[in-house]
């Protein structure tokens, strides 16, 4: 399994949570130096605990799954 697939697997474990709460997020890529993008959708654009989800939930639990991935940023960053 690719690293990009594995992400994609930990994110859906998670997903399911932030869709309750009216949101999404997808996955859009990783880089060289394991910093993972992703994209928020729905009720994640503009919401003000984005940065506790992204943080606290996502980075969390992909640092955890996957040795590889050392951060999570969304594209809204840029």
């Amino acid at each position: 399994m690719t690293l990009e697939e594995r992400i994609v697997r930990s994110l859906d474990k998670i997903r399911p949570y932030i869709q309750r709460d009216g949101g999404d997020m997808e996955f859009v890529s990783v880089d060289d130096k394991g910093i993972v993008t992703v994209r928020l959708l729905g009720a994640c654009i503009g919401c003000g605990l984005i940065d506790y989800t992204l943080k606290g939930g996502v980075e969390a639990l992909l640092m955890d799954e996957i040795p590889e991935v050392n951060g999570v940023i969304s594209e809204d960053f840029f």
